[in-house]
């Protein structure tokens, strides 16, 4: 199996970022970007992805930041990932985070799409808007060209809500991205393309 790793650099007029992406990595993690809760939920996909990342990233907003890491991001599993063969492809999980529960499913299908049901209740994320996980999911899948299914069952915390949320984000992304010996490297399409 060839390395799927990935290297995006990213600079404009409102944000610098550079970051660099192992899929089959151990969930070693260094993530800065400013934005405490915002490295903390990277490091949460991070961790419980399995996925290696080292992210460096400054902005004039929080908002352009989150956009643009999500868009690197996006970009960065995309480049790993190559053709796509042999990849599980499809793939959910469900993480309860003390009184919140989320649920995530993914579709590696080429094609960047999301359904998002996500219901919190402004409470405090240190200053953290919640607006910006949605931006972030949305920037994410269009980016990783994958169907992006999220939806928070239940919670109070908003923080638990979030944390719950990236943690079955990473867990589906698991299990999405990992090779199936079983398909010997073919695309698991019946179209022989996973792309728009």
């Amino acid at each position: 199996m060839t390395s799927r790793r990935s290297v995006v650099k990213r600079e404009t007029g409102e944000t610098n970022i550079n970051l660099e992406l192992a899929i089959d990595g151990t969930g070693d993690y260094e993530v800065l970007t400013g934005i405490r809760m915002f490295d903390h939920m990277l490091s949460q996909l991070a961790k419980h992805g399995l996925f290696d990342i080292k992210l460096s990233a400054t902005g004039d907003d929080q908002h352009h930041l989150v956009e643009d890491v999500a868009i690197c991001l996006g970009r960065a599993l995309t480049e790993a990932l190559g053709d796509r063969r042999g990849i599980v492809r499809m793939a959910d999980a469900t993480v309860p985070m003390d009184d919140a529960l989320a649920m995530v499913a993914v579709d590696l299908s080429g094609r960047g799409y999301t359904v998002l049901e996500l219901p919190f209740s402004d409470n405090d994320m240190t200053g953290f808007a919640t607006d910006l996980v949605r931006h972030f999911l949305e920037a994410f899948a269009a980016e990783a060209r994958l169907n992006l299914h999220a939806r928070v069952l239940y919670g109070t915390n908003d923080h638990h809500k979030t944390e719950a949320l990236f943690k079955a984000l990473a867990r589906a992304l698991d299990k999405a991205t990992r090779i199936d010996e079983r398909i010997s490297g073919e695309l698991p399409s019946t179209k022989d393309l996973l792309e728009g």
